[in-house]
């Protein structure tokens, strides 16, 4: 009887982004909830009040890493100036990305 190998199973990580720049009226969160669903990730997106916007995102560490590289970017008209990105934990009970009220 043979054997049949299985592919290891990958463990997800989450990280908490703060993007800073001109974030905010350019269509950011919106073009962040399309981001999280092309790279196949979980989490949420938000406006702060400090002009900012806060997400959380989280899934396979190389579709977490391409999702961060996207906010570094964002959509055309934002003009990002920083990400910082800070590891937490993994909510279980998110499922697909969306976008959340202000903070």
């Amino acid at each position: 009887m043979a054997t049949v190998a299985h592919a290891p199973r990958l463990t997800p990580v989450a990280r908490r982004l703060a993007i800073r720049g001109r974030v905010q009226g350019v269509g950011y969160r919106d073009a962040t909830v399309q981001a999280g669903f092309l790279y196949d990730v979980q989490g949420w997106v938000r406006n702060r009040e400090d002009g900012g916007v806060e997400a959380h995102v989280q899934g396979e560490l190389a579709a977490v890493e391409q999702f961060v590289a996207w906010c570094r970017r964002g959509p055309p008209l934002a003009r990002v100036q920083e990400v910082e990105s800070v590891d937490v934990a993994v909510d279980p009970t998110l499922s697909g990305f969306s976008r959340k009220g202000w903070t």
